[in-house]
């Protein structure tokens, strides 16, 4: 047998030599490059090709969106845009196909550019049909030259702008702009989605350097750190297809008091050191750092994100301090604009529920008031929460900041309390205007364009006998004159405010104010049901606070009279001429909309504005 193990040995060996010089470098082609098949990758996002393992071949890869070849055995790719692509290995010399793979190219989500600790977010989920409601719905709003300054002092909404405008494009339309904070940072940071990475740099350091900021240095990864006027410094640096700019909160001094100037509002690190240049460093490596989905799959906003419908702009916040340890868990809205109208709506997400569960009537005086208020305001809260809302939890900084507040003013904080435990939780409010009064004041009176209307106002009572000693109290403590009139049932204080007659009725469930002119050629009806025709199934009912401003019915009601007892016909036409021209230079709102309600789990908030149509 030994004979034949020494035959096999030396066919072994011989085919070991065979196999070396066939993939040694003589025969580098018998060995394929690896492109790795098909796959989908986010835009900006780096994705390598080929292989690390020894002897691969080095090729040249074409990634087929229009960008440089790269050479290597193993190379790391970054798409910056959406779309399907074919990548190919080609041979160094040649354009022989050695392997290719078809790469799906989607964009990166903005939550995912967002660090998943985040306390606050603003942002669109992609520029495209997104920003351009937003710019129209401000300019009509404020004015295109007033709307694009305003929108240009955000950080980074400048280059946006710019894209809009037709110029360079260099953002990337399929992904989102945004603003968020982090936890111990007391400022603010950017976001972008870009295509072209240096040439969004070098636009934004340009719009910088206009602004008045100044180039420190730049780094070889990217980075540029400027400094402000100020002397507060900014980072801009590029990370996986977005562009973000780190801004810190700066202090501007307004008399003996501080204000803090910010894009975002955050309430951060109380006390905390300025930021300085280490700091931002420590920023950007938190988010260049990052892996996973970032902000997108945390389960909060996950939960939250099903309670809304979809928009334009969206916002996301966690519940701190005060809020967080009165169970407020956190915050989604979401804000759609269409033409001349804005619809915004959120959800509050609690760990208990909202008001302790308890509930208060509806609004007696909307079933049954004088058609045609140009403004509501409908509250039905648990009085003890409604004194949470106003003045901040017992024991809270909050209330002890009212309670001081008030001491200043005048008012006792425990006359006020005992005030409020008189109520029963429901309140209403209704204004109405008189064309009529208003031009018989502006042409034969002090001709001042002064209101004239009506307000109305009821609460609810548990106990009437603070209330009246309140009412009593205050009205002698201003020296104000008032006639009291005891009735069986009720008690009417009489006075004059502005000129106007005032009339407080108490009763033993009922605060009733009448304030102004007479309502006596207004017919009466359920005002309740229709501002819930007009604006939602649920407002203006038991346990929301509802809101309206008509100011569009405002503005018919002084288009109408034709005559006015009392006025000089040819006089009338000359005053409502005026008084359309003064109105024309308000911001054109038309209505405004406001309504919240608790439900399972939380509350729900809607708003709505509309604008006078061209």
């Amino acid at each position: 047998m030994e004979p034949h193990v020494r035959v096999s040995l030396r066919a072994l060996t011989a085919f070991f030599l065979v196999s070396v010089a066939l993939v040694g470098p003589g025969c580098r082609r018998a060995v394929k490059p690896e492109a790795g098949g098909d796959r989908t990758v986010e835009a900006g996002v780096p994705e390598g090709f080929g292989s690390e393992a020894r002897g691969a071949p080095e090729v040249r890869w074409d990634f087929g969106d229009g960008t440089p070849p790269q050479k290597g055995a193993r190379v790391s790719h970054a798409f910056p845009r959406a779309g399907t692509f074919t990548v190919r290995a080609l041979e160094e010399d040649k354009d022989e196909v050695l392997a290719s793979a078809t790469v799906t190219v989607v964009p990166r989500p903005v939550l995912r550019a967002i660090p998943a600790d985040a306390e606050v977010a603003l942002f669109f989920p992609q520029l495209r049909g997104n920003v351009e409601p937003l710019v129209d719905f401000s300019a009509r709003l404020m004015g295109e030259a007033q709307a694009r300054r305003s929108l240009e002092e955000a950080p980074l909404l400048s280059l946006v702008l710019s894209d809009l405008r037709g110029q360079p494009r260099v953002v990337d339309p399929e992904e989102g702009v945004g603003f968020f904070s982090l936890p111990g940072f007391e400022g603010t940071v950017a976001l972008l989605g870009v295509t072209e990475t240096q040439a969004a740099l070098d636009a934004v350091v340009k719009e910088l350097e206009s602004g008045g900021a100044g180039v420190v240095r730049r780094e070889p990864e990217g980075s540029v750190h400027l400094q402000r006027e100020s002397g507060a410094p900014l980072l801009l640096f590029p990370d996986r297809g977005y562009l973000y700019l780190v801004v810190p909160d700066t202090e501007e001094s307004d008399g003996a008091e501080t204000v803090r100037a910010q894009v975002v509002k955050v309430q951060a690190q109380v006390g905390g050191a300025p930021a300085d240049a280490t700091t931002l460093e420590a920023i950007r490596a938190r988010i260049t750092g990052m892996s996973g989905p970032g902000l997108s799959e945390v389960p909060l906003l996950t939960e939250l994100r099903s309670k809304v419908g979809a928009g334009n702009v969206h916002l996301f916040a966690r519940a701190e301090g005060e809020e967080a340890s009165s169970g407020i868990r956190g915050l989604w809205a979401a804000l759609k604009v269409d033409g001349g109208r804005a619809d915004l709506e959120g959800w509050v997400a609690s760990e208990q529920s909202l008001f302790d569960g308890k509930s208060a009537p509806g609004s007696e005086l909307l079933g049954k008031a004088p058609a045609g208020p140009f403004a509501a305001l409908m509250v039905s809260i648990p009085p003890e929460e409604l004194a949470k809302l106003v003045f901040g939890a017992p024991g809270s900084e909050r209330r002890a900041r009212t309670q001081q507040r008030l001491l200043g003013e005048g008012f006792d904080a425990s006359e006020v309390d005992g005030l409020l435990g008189a109520l029963r939780g429901d309140l209403t409010l209704l204004a109405y205007f008189d064309a009529a009064a208003f031009y018989r004041n502006f042409i034969r009176g002090n001709r001042r364009p002064e209101p004239r209307g009506t307000l109305l106002f009821q609460a609810g009572l548990v106990r009437s006998e603070p209330v009246l000693d309140w009412l009593t109290k205050r009205l002698q403590a201003r020296g104000q004159p008032f006639e009291v009139v005891k009735g069986a049932d009720a008690t009417r204080l009489r006075t004059r405010v502005m000129e106007q007659p005032v009339e407080l009725t108490i009763s033993a469930d009922r605060l009733t104010m009448h304030g102004g002119e007479s309502l006596a050629a207004r017919a009466s009806g359920d005002v309740g049901a229709a501002l819930r025709e007009r604006f939602d199934a649920q407002a203006f009912t038991p346990g929301h606070l509802s809101a309206m401003v008509d100011v569009g019915r405002l503005r018919a009601e002084l288009d109408a009279p034709q005559e006015v007892p009392g006025v000089p016909s040819q006089q009338l036409p000359v005053a409502r001429s005026l008084v359309g021209t003064l109105l024309d230079q308000l911001p054109p709102v038309e209505l405004v909309f406001l309504d919240f309600a608790p439900e399972q789990g939380g509350g729900r908030f809607r708003a709505r504005t509309q604008l006078r149509s061209r």
